[in-house]
């Protein structure tokens, strides 16, 4: 039965391929220089640059995932991400960015037929909130959050679930999940734009999205048949952690859209949050009786990036020091929580990216403010006496939890029934390197 399944995905790539080959969709030269006429060069090499940092954040999530796992799944938990950046990339030319940023159906998903293989998008008009780079850049700058998204989630269910079944539901999330979220959030049509929700490089989008589809995935999978294991390469994970800090400017600042003042500020936000988180928490586990690890100043800095992320250019300089602090204590309070029960989140993916881009939301609601970004036109944060803010990303908060909850449970029950995700308790014995890839290290 699986060999069967295993032949399924290279007959959709081939369909894939025949259908392009049937709409080049060529670009009008003169439709393209009148499109292009106003486009800056300096933002253009500014994301272009930003496009490629946020790239390099997958393969460094692979390291800092790969280094915690059990030597037998090192190969498969990074391939895990690998793969994200091959499927995504392909599954984002033929219809994600048509469902992300196509003509809005009222304010909750893209017209797929609007970019459908990139029609129009050599050419097109720059996008509205992105006025000065060419459209092309504006998508695959864009392709990039897409890409990790579904690459988070792994860490979740990392040493126990099929390859080709964990395709299967990458692909699912991102069109029923990932894309809806950002169009919700991003475009300018989007329901939760209007409702003046803030969400500066992907808080909601991003890590809440694979947070609680990582806890969604731990519920449905159920734990593993041995959970007392070691990181087999710390290194690997301070590797992974440096790759991601260095990427994550281009996933915060890139967001900026420009080569500006809003985006030096985002850069400084996201580097002293990471740092403040990283300190908190190898300092809360020293109190606790701890001592001082690489691994805890690695995951801390992590949640620290998480936690900035929607609040980058909004907030200043000083409170990023306090939200990197939250965010890294919260999440600490809530690994330990979970290590208490029966969970099995392999790497806490809930703890750290979910509770992380929780927090984040929250205190973005607390802490922005208009002076910061003129953008803003919601209202300055709780922390400054206004409440319109706070209360919308309240709401925004619960609608985006059921449904990137609720939405990725019945996502794994349809993946499920087409292709098993568990692998066999034999399978998962020998190890995921050698029983999904034939390799190991």
């Amino acid at each position: 039965m699986q060999k069967k399944l295993s032949i399924v995905p290279f007959i959709v790539l081939i369909s894939v391929s025949l259908i392009a080959l049937f709409f080049p969709n060529l670009p009008n030269p003169t439709v393209m220089a009148e499109n292009l006429k106003n486009i800056n060069t300096g933002d253009t090499a500014w994301i272009i640059t930003a496009a490629a940092l946020v790239l390099l954040m997958t393969p460094g999530l692979a390291y800092f995932y790969g280094g915690m796992v059990n030597a037998k799944n090192i190969v498969s938990t990074m391939l895990q991400s690998v793969i994200s950046m091959a499927v995504i990339s392909v599954l984002w030319i033929v219809i994600g960015f048509s469902l992300a940023f196509g003509s809005s159906q009222g304010g909750f998903i893209g017209d797929p037929t609007t970019f459908f293989m990139f029609k129009g998008v050599l050419e097109g008009a720059p996008w509205s909130l992105a006025p000065t780079i060419p459209l092309l850049l504006f998508a695959f700058y864009q392709l990039k959050f897409a890409i990790i998204t579904p690459a988070l989630i792994t860490g979740a269910f990392a040493e126990r679930i099929r390859f080709t079944s964990y395709i299967l539901f990458i692909c699912l999330f991102s069109l029923f999940i990932y894309a809806p979220l950002a169009h919700w959030t991003w475009h300018p049509e989007g329901f939760l734009f209007k409702m003046g929700v803030l969400d500066f490089a992907g808080g909601t989008v991003v890590h809440m999205s694979a947070g609680w589809a990582a806890l969604a995935s731990v519920f449905y999978l159920k734990g593993r048949s041995n959970v007392d294991h070691k990181p087999a390469n710390i290194p690997f994970v301070l590797l992974g952690t440096g790759l991601l800090w260095f990427g994550w400017f281009g996933f915060n600042a890139g967001s900026a859209l420009g080569a500006n003042g809003l985006a030096v500020s985002a850069f400084a936000t996201t580097n002293t949050a990471s740092a403040a988180a990283a300190l908190a928490w190898v300092f809360f586990d020293s109190i606790k009786g701890k001592k001082p690890s690489a691994l805890g100043a690695c995951i801390g800095a992590v949640v620290g990036l998480v936690a900035i992320t929607p609040a980058a250019g909004f907030v200043t300089i000083s409170h990023s020091i306090v939200i990197g602090v939250i965010a890294s204590l919260v999440s600490n309070i809530v690994v330990d929580w979970r290590a208490k029960t029966t969970l099995d989140d392999t790497l806490d993916v809930f703890p750290c990216h979910g509770v992380g881009g929780i927090v984040g939301m929250i205190l973005t609601g607390v802490f922005a403010h208009q002076s910061v970004n003129a953008a803003n036109t919601t209202g300055n944060g709780l922390f400054y006496g206004e409440t319109a803010l706070f209360i919308v990303h309240m709401k925004a908060l619960l609608i985006v939890s059921a449904f990137a909850f609720g939405g990725s449970l019945v996502l794994l029950k349809i993946t499920d029934l087409i292709s098993p995700l568990r692998v066999s308790e034999e399978e998962e014995a020998l190890g995921l390197d050698i029983s999904q890839h034939g390799e190991s290290i």
